[in-house]
């Protein structure tokens, strides 16, 4: 069965490349989804991303003036969908915001009209499946986002349906499995789909069809660990996105440093996504519990 070497990167030759400079767009559309906010916005500059990428957003204003003169930072955001043909010209990106913090509460309540700053695409993306495996997506929280654009890539690229195994804590946050097909969901409090864990929804797959599959993962760090756990157990290759701090996302702050088999990388120029492999855990120092948001 063939496993990528840990000490073996991920790396597409081929990934887009960000532009110099910040950016900024117009809002066009602001949807609700439970507690979920996803806002859309037309990069008229920017190349097409792939599926595991990110932005740094920030808002044009009240940046740096909220409470207590907060946010400073612009904050990492995968990139949710992205389509081209949504307007004159450019690439339309979608970015699924959930308000945790005073970036992300500035970031929701966003409207059309109101104008975004942005660097991006940035980071390493998700690779196609290996081996003639199909594709297993597993993920928690906002980390749905990078696996809905990564389904419909999968489809375009001529994958049947590709199903998704998505944790969520309640009915509320659970409204997000709409924004992907081919969904099982699970909550923490048993509200809807299966009472418990997502990766109990991944276990039951890996014990009938570990040969045939390759797990793709974005999520709370917990959740990546089991994920990991659960993939070196049953011998399944895996690929997960994974989340540190970050302060500019070009490699230059070296704030979002982890620790892999084959020593540390900076993880918004080397991943987001790595093999699962190259990982003793996924619990990483300075992770959060949301994904890249």
């Amino acid at each position: 069965m063939s496993i990528r070497s840990a000490a073996e990167p991920m790396v597409s030759e081929d990934r887009p490349l960000a532009p110099f400079g910040r950016r900024a767009a117009t809002i066009t559309e602001r949807d609700r989804y439970g507690g979920y906010v996803v806002l859309t916005c037309q990069d008229q500059d920017g190349p097409l991303p792939r599926a595991g990428q990110f932005y740094m957003l920030a808002s044009a204003e009240r940046w740096g003036g909220g409470e207590g003169e907060r946010p400073f930072l612009p904050r990492a955001f995968s990139v949710l969908r992205s389509t081209t043909g949504g307007g004159p010209g450019g690439v339309e990106l979608h970015f699924l915001i959930d308000d945790v913090g005073p970036g992300t509460r500035r970031l929701a309540e966003l409207g059309p009209a109101d104008e975004l700053l942005f660097v991006g695409p940035l980071g390493q993306p998700f690779l196609p499946p290996r081996d003639g495996r199909r594709a297993l997506l597993v993920g928690g929280g906002v980390g749905i986002a990078p696996l809905a654009i990564l389904q419909d890539e999968l489809r375009l690229g001529g994958a049947p349906a590709v199903p998704a195994l998505l944790g969520f804590r309640d009915r509320d946050h659970a409204a997000g499995a709409a924004l992907l097909q081919h969904v099982r969901v699970s909550t923490d409090d048993g509200t809807v789909g299966h009472p418990g864990l997502v990766t109990d929804l991944l276990e039951a797959e890996l014990a009938v069809a570990a040969a045939e599959l390759e797990v793709y993962a974005c999520g709370p760090p917990r959740m990546l660990e089991a994920v990991r756990l659960l993939c070196a157990e049953y011998e399944v290759p895996a690929q997960l996105a994974l989340e540190s701090g970050m302060a500019c996302g070009f490699g230059a702050c070296f704030g979002c440093v982890v620790p892999t088999r084959d020593g540390y990388i900076r993880l918004c120029v080397d991943g987001p996504v790595i093999d699962a492999n190259r990982l003793d855990t996924a619990l990483v120092a300075g992770a959060g519990g949301r994904g890249l948001h």
